[in-house]
């Protein structure tokens, strides 16, 4: 009974900071979405606001370029600008780019592909020597994102798969983070993202249903791990079950395995995650497709989970640089 106590108490407090931080945030939020309005750009949930730091922003990854690769990112942005392109169509090109060659003019690749954006001479995408030349590449790139539907209205790395057709198309994303930063920095942008600078993040804030699933989730602790546990009974969970029953329970409706449960909700940094959140693990970070488990972060660089079998519901403390966890957390329901 004394344990029942100490979780109600912890999932109210909890609860009361979900709701004091989702009123800050509401007011911060609505200004700086106004001014991305103004400016003609759509805030971009999984980036959410521009850092000065490089938390979340890209900046290390960036550092690392050659000034090959920044040149050839630097061309990027000018021929986008020739083109009266809005900066979005310069973060999908230099995504594209970073993926299929690290942003180099290579003379090799699968097959014939060749060239920054590994286009294919085979495949119409010109001759093997306008295809290696970077202005050529970086125009005909431009003029087939240019032709598809909704373009402006995806991540970019949705985007980039929709030009280029890849077996991979969630690789894209891995390089959302610097490519802002570059846009941003060597584009002279001030919002990069269009989500505003600085402070908070532009997501719709936790709300009450993120408290609830806490306290649900909470009074869970203690119940068996049982992999595939069944969704209609609350006795046992897996991490997903868990996570579904307790949004479920707040009105919220998730898919049933942890790697749907990653699209489910807005992206944003884990850096920048708020109690009610999803963190998830993959085998291969850079791949969504491997995520094998899934948990609710609490604050304070805590969360709750159904971990393995033979270990009981628990809450445990987190490192935001653990081994296979993903550099994006999850809003559910947003």
């Amino acid at each position: 009974m004394k344990t029942a106590v100490i979780i109600v108490v912890a999932a109210v407090a909890i609860f009361t900071v979900v709701l004091s931080t989702g009123a800050i945030n509401t007011v911060v939020g609505s200004n700086e979405q106004a001014t991305a309005a103004a400016a003609g750009m759509s805030c971009d949930a999984a980036l959410g606001p521009a850092t000065s730091g490089p938390t979340g922003s890209g900046a290390i990854d960036a550092a690392r370029l050659s000034p090959q690769q920044r040149s050839i990112a630097g061309l990027i942005i000018t021929i986008g600008k020739q083109r009266n392109l809005p900066p979005r169509a310069w973060q999908v090109a230099i995504q594209a780019g970073m993926t299929e060659s690290g942003l180099r003019p290579l003379n090799y690749g699968d097959r014939d592909s060749l060239g920054i954006f590994q286009m294919r001479p085979s495949m119409g995408w010109g001759t093997p020597a306008q295809v290696k030349d970077p202005a050529y590449a970086i125009n005909k790139f431009y003029d087939v994102l240019e032709k598809i539907p909704g373009w402006k209205d995806q991540r970019p790395g949705e985007s980039a798969q929709d030009v280029e057709r890849s077996a991979f198309p969630d690789r894209y994303h891995r390089w959302e983070p610097m490519a802002s930063n570059l846009i941003g920095d060597m584009g002279k942008l001030a919002d990069p993202t269009g989500c505003g600078r600085g402070t908070g993040n532009l997501l719709p804030p936790p709300t009450k249903a993120a408290g609830t699933a806490i306290q649900w989730a909470l009074e869970q602790q203690g119940d068996p791990y049982v992999w595939g546990a069944p969704v209609n009974q609350a006795d046992s969970f897996d991490c997903s079950s868990l996570m579904l029953q307790a949004y479920r329970n707040a009105g919220i409706l998730l898919p049933r395995v942890s790697r749907d449960q990653y699209h489910a909700g807005a992206l944003l940094p884990i850096e920048q995650a708020k109690p009610g959140d999803l963190l998830f693990w993959a085998y291969d970070t850079s791949n969504p497709a491997t995520i094998h488990h899934v948990a609710m972060y609490l604050g304070d660089n805590k969360i709750v989970e159904a971990q393995q079998t033979g270990v009981p519901v628990h809450i445990r403390a987190v490192r935001f640089g653990e081994p296979e966890l993903m550099a994006q957390a999850v809003r559910p329901g947003v």
